[in-house]
């Protein structure tokens, strides 16, 4: 029978595994493997300690600092042989657990645990103090040895875009050993060092670059509580500096440059790579629809990703009491000082970049998304003091809904004028971001002795503390109105510069086939790169957030709390309003309703964006500010509503049902919304702005849209008649004047349009004298043929909605129309129009393609003649034909005959026909009797005419403060558009005028003896014929 193997003894077992681990041997025993090293001085000790050559617990500190501190042959470098010993532990830790001995296997345990512990200890020292132990290797790392240990805990180097495998793999549970519950002050160094790196490798990476596997990083450490407080604690958390601004803060801070990975354009100085436009969008206009849809998802799929990530690490600081603070004064200082990123023209050398701003905008959203539940339970979390007294951001200098920045400062405490730090960049930081030159530490090492008080972090000190739904609620705002909506401004204004573009190089290739030229050709080929590069630009913009729906749906769930919120300042959804505005309401920044509205136009052109998403809160809040000018002041942001709602109005099957029903099953809809649509339409009239003429057309033309859409739903028609019952001398009367007025100043414009039009094509025809004028001339009449060609086409489209609103709305409202300051000017406008389409310049109106140009003469002419009948149908009191007559400059009896013919010609129903012979009948009678009646009254006194239209008052009035005497009519006509004396430019309301009553009885006297006079003058004239006839030869007579 063969002998037992004899049992080793623990302290065998402990030398054994001890010199596996650490590679090590007290006895020379020339081993084969050249790893081994021989400590003969631990030997030495231990020998002349009394002590057996065995390998122990009691003895490993001194045979790690041996091994280390000594020269050894094909020995690894400190840190990697610290990692392998540990890895080796591991390992042998694993055999021991098959041990049988209970006693033994738990003695072992603590061996191998002790032996991991001293292996990350030394590993800390080492990296604290890197010449510590002497180190041989060659090429030293640039980073942290730590860091591709890291990578390899948070999985594979290579993401699929970008990046290679290093082969290196972390021992299993390294790193948590590194990391959790260690001290501080031991692995601070390590930790700065390690987000330096990590900072490092992501700064200037785009969307398709390799940011995944730092960010699974920067997320690990974050999650360890010395992490987390070693990152808010780096210097390079808020960068600090005599030169900071958005775009240093950007570049230099340790999340700056995460927040900067991006699909989006940015400064050339500091474009990312690989560069997302190149690569998936280049010459997009030939590439398959499918590869385009390919790269919309990538990006997507990858933006995501990145804002998950970042959102995973802010949350995970915020939920640690110790970084909360910090995390909010990062925020506030990066919004302080990117608060110019909200002007119209944006420095990209001191602000941070759209990227940044995007991202940043899509993790706040992630952030709120625990207090955007359906019913926004915890909506009284929101302290309108934090806007409105000062919080961590100060808010009071931007633009209130209604009130002055005098009026806040008087009401809430005035707060101390502002550097915009990012507005008074010095020429240095300027240079430095330029040349890229100058280090970030060069930058960070200039402390804040310098630094303006401005700043977020002096803001907050001696301020109230908000809770923090509060504080994320109005830094989103802030950041929202920074990134997403200035994103979508940049998306509108490439998408006109790319119109611009195609247009101008329309021309050019025009004109370069008529008269080529070299400089022609350059221009060509320039305008053919622009509209590349922006086209390239949109189309980031456009994977990035306009494919992005959940991006979308989050920031609609953000902005109908926001207007819910603001709901609840004046007392919640329902008319009337107060009366007054509360003073909290008022001084609210302005932004936040604007930000609402330019989200819901875009995301109501986007398809399926916006399915789900509850809009009956957004429909409320617009009908309860659209006509409320005591409440928001801004009469561009209350036409930004009706913008909104223009493109929510059904628009036959592609219509959404949610937007329909908002329309035509809403409450506040039915009874509120053709009201403050006309009060609207009327207000806009004036909006302070030097383009106010201009700016109302587009205004009124998305108004007229819904009004005409809100026609034909019964319901609404009710109210609209109702409204022009009750408002027949109101804001239905000034609704009409302001119709009346636009159609004939569109309507003239257009066609005198037309004959400019006619005139330079009759130029161009003439091929012979075309060819003779010089090259610049002919460039020059081409573009005002282009430029008059849009003009035309523009206002006939607006000239063609008036029109056709007066016709449908005539139909049934005639009252307001017929009233005796308005009978006049309408009948004046139809004559006009009348005059113009069937009278003897028409010829001259006759175009190639009248439908290139919206001008459709044959139904312009049925619907003034619809007007002109459906008028004359609701005239009781028979005045109209009288009004028609009096207008001295287009009306003449052979107008209503022309017309006629034309209609006969291109067919209108016979009703119609018929009245309108019947009209043109009745005017001429009524032409006669004016005549007459002039003719009766002779010469009229001049204290008997009105100043204004020179003719006999009816009705006369003093204006209280020229104390001038006018006709009624005449000066309720002038007050329509304009509530001043036209005489002193003073202060003119109806109900301020003085009735002249002598004046008025001495014309009426004077009317009677005239006509009295008159016939009497008649009777005589009868008599003396009669008299003649019977004196007359009877033979005669019969003859």
């Amino acid at each position: 029978m063969a002998s037992r193997k004899p049992s080793r003894t623990p302290a065998e077992i402990e030398d054994i595994i001890l010199r596996k681990i650490w590679l090590v041997s007290l006895v020379d025993s020339m081993e084969n493997d050249s790893r081994i090293a021989y400590l003969e001085l631990t030997a030495a000790e231990i020998l002349s300690e009394g002590r057996d050559l065995k390998l122990s617990r009691e003895v490993m500190e001194r045979i790690i600092i041996d091994r280390l501190s000594g020269s050894f042959p094909a020995s690894e470098p400190p840190f990697e042989y610290l990692v392998n010993s540990y890895r080796r532990a591991y390992e042998e830790g694993r055999k021991i657990a098959s041990m049988k001995d209970k006693s033994v296997r738990s003695e072992m345990e603590n061996v191998v645990k002790l032996a991991k512990k001293l292996a990350v200890s030394y590993c800390k020292i080492h990296l604290s103090n890197p010449d510590m132990f002497p180190n041989h290797q060659a090429n030293k790392p640039s980073v942290s040895p730590l860091l591709p240990l890291i990578f390899s805990e948070v999985g594979s180097s290579s993401d699929g875009f970008g990046g290679s495998s290093s082969g290196i793999t972390t021992p299993p549970g390294f790193i948590d050993e590194f990391f959790k519950d260690a001290d501080y002050d031991s692995v601070e160094p390590v930790l700065k060092q390690i987000y330096e790196d990590l900072r490092g490798t992501v700064v200037k990476v785009s969307a398709l670059g390799n940011f995944q596997q730092p960010l699974r990083a920067l997320l690990l450490l974050v999650n360890y509580p010395v992490g987390a407080k070693a990152l808010v604690n780096h210097p390079w958390w808020i960068p600090k500096g005599v030169y900071l601004n958005g775009r240093v803060i950007e570049m230099t801070s340790i999340l700056g440059p995460f927040f900067h990975v991006s699909a989006l354009p940015d400064h050339e100085i500091f474009r990312s790579q690989p560069d997302v436009g190149q690569q998936c969008f280049s010459e997009a206009s030939t590439r398959r629809p499918a590869d385009l849809l390919s790269s919309f998802t990538t990006i997507k799929t990858v933006m995501n990703s990145l804002y998950d990530g970042l959102a995973e690490v802010l949350m995970c600081l915020l939920k640690n009491t110790n970084t909360r603070e910090n995390v909010l004064e990062y925020l506030a200082e990066v919004i302080h000082r990117n608060s110019s990123r909200g002007h119209l023209q944006v420095d990209a050398l001191s602000c941070a970049s759209s990227g940044m701003f995007v991202s940043l905008s899509a993790v706040m959203l992630r952030l709120c998304e625990p207090f955007l539940d359906v019913n926004l339970t915890k909506r009284d979390k929101i302290d309108p003091d934090y806007a409105l007294h000062g919080g961590r951001l100060d808010l009071r200098g931007l633009t209130a809904l209604h009130a002055s920045s005098e009026e806040v400062a008087e009401w809430f405490g005035g707060s101390e004028a502002k550097i915009d730090p990012s507005s008074s960049t010095s020429d240095g930081i300027n240079r430095f971001l330029q040349s890229q030159q100058a280090t970030v530490s060069g930058i960070i090492t200039k402390e804040s002795s310098l630094r303006q008080s401005t700043g977020a972090s002096s803001t907050s000190r001696g301020k109230a503390k908000y809770p923090f739904i509060c504080e994320c609620f109005f830094m989103t705002t802030r950041v929202l109105n920074l990134g997403l909506l200035k994103a979508f401004s940049d998306f509108k204004h490439l998408s006109q510069d790319i119109s611009r573009c195609e247009d101008a190089l329309a021309s050019f290739k025009a004109m370069q086939e008529l008269t080529p030229s070299t400089r022609l050709q350059q221009d060509i080929s320039r305008l053919e790169k622009d509209i590349e590069m922006y086209s390239q630009e949109k189309l980031c913009i456009e994977a990035q957030i306009m494919r992005d729906s959940g991006f979308l749906q989050r920031a609609l769930s953000y902005f109908r709390l926001m207007i819910v919120w603001l709901v609840g300042l004046v007392g919640g959804f329902k008319m009337p309003l107060p009366a007054e505005c509360p003073k909290e309401f008022a001084a609210m920044p302005e932004h936040f309703v604007e930000d609402a509205m330019e989200l819901l136009i875009f995301a109501s052109r986007i398809p399926r964006a916006l399915d789900g998403v509850i809009l009956d809160d957004f429909m409320n809040f617009i009908i309860m500010f659209m006509a409320s000018p005591e409440y928001v002041r801004n009469p561009y942001l209350r036409a930004k509503m009706v913008e909104v709602l223009n493109n929510w109005m059904p628009r036959g099957s592609s219509s959404s049902k949610a937007t329909e029903s908002l329309f035509e099953g809403h409450q506040l809809s039915l009874e509120y919304l053709v009201r403050n649509l006309l009060k609207l339409y009327v207000d806009i009239e004036f909006t302070g702005s030097h383009t106010q003429f201009y700016d109302k057309f587009n205004i009124r033309h998305n108004i007229a849209e819904l009004l005409e859409y809100l026609w034909q739903v019964p319901s609404h028609r009710n109210v609209w008649r109702r409204i022009a019952k009750e408002e027949e001398k109101g804001v239905y009367l000034n609704f009409l004047n302001f119709l009346i007025n636009d159609s004939i100043y569109l309507l003239d414009e257009s066609l005198n349009k037309i004959l400019e039009i006619k005139e330079i094509e009759a130029e161009m025809s003439n091929t012979v004298e075309w060819e003779r004028r010089p090259v610049q001339e002919r460039q020059e009449r081409t573009r005002v043929f282009q430029s008059q060609e849009n003009i035309v086409r523009i206002d006939m489209k607006l000239a063609n909605e008036d029109v056709s609103l007066l016709a449908f709305t005539s139909e049934q409202i005639t009252a307001p129309f017929l009233l005796p300051e308005m009978v006049e000017r309408v009948a004046s406008m139809l004559n006009y129009f009348l005059l113009q389409l069937v009278g003897p310049q028409r010829k001259s109106l006759s175009l190639k393609d009248p439908e290139k140009y919206e001008f459709r003469p044959k139904h312009l002419l049925k619907q003034i003649v619809h007007i002109y009948v459906n008028l004359s149908r609701g005239d009781t009191n028979n005045i109209f034909p009288a009004a028609i007559t009096r207008d001295g400059r287009s009306y003449n009896e052979q107008l209503f005959g022309a017309a006629l013919d034309v209609l006969q010609r291109i067919g209108d129903d016979h009703r119609t026909i018929r009245d309108f012979i019947n009209l043109g009948a009745k005017a001429k009678v009524a032409a006669s009797e004016a005549m007459d009646a002039e003719a009766a009254l002779g010469d009229i006194p001049d204290e008997f005419l009105d100043p204004i239209q020179y003719t006999l008052m009816k009705d006369p009035v003093i204006l209280p403060s020229s104390k001038v005497i006018v006709d009624r009519p005449v000066i309720q006509r002038h007050l329509l558009s304009d509530s001043t004396d036209p005489f002193n430019r003073s202060h003119l309301t109806g109900d301020m005028l003085i009735p002249a009553v002598e004046l008025k009885s001495r014309i009426e006297e004077f009317i009677k003896s005239q006509q009295l006079r008159r016939h009497n003058k008649d009777s005589l004239s009868i008599a003396n014929n009669k008299d003649k006839i019977q004196t007359t030869d009877t033979i005669t007579l019969i003859d």
